[in-house]
């Protein structure tokens, strides 16, 4: 996931221990995807997915 984060934005990611069987993404500190609220894993590619929806939908609009 890692890689796959580095590659699609070029920016390295941070992982932090948690609480046992945490699974928590943050971006900016907003929290983009959680194990506990879902009860499951990310798909493979649904993290890159959030992080481009979040950036997309955060950006100021250009006129």
């Amino acid at each position: 996931m890692a890689e796959e984060i580095k590659k699609a934005f070029g920016v390295e990611t941070e992982f932090l221990k948690g609480f046992e069987g945490s699974f928590d993404v943050i971006v900016d500190g907003e929290t983009i995807f959680s194990k506990f609220e879902t009860g499951r894993f990310p798909e493979p590619g649904e993290i890159r997915k959030l992080i481009k929806a979040k950036f997309v939908t955060s950006s100021p609009r250009r006129k």
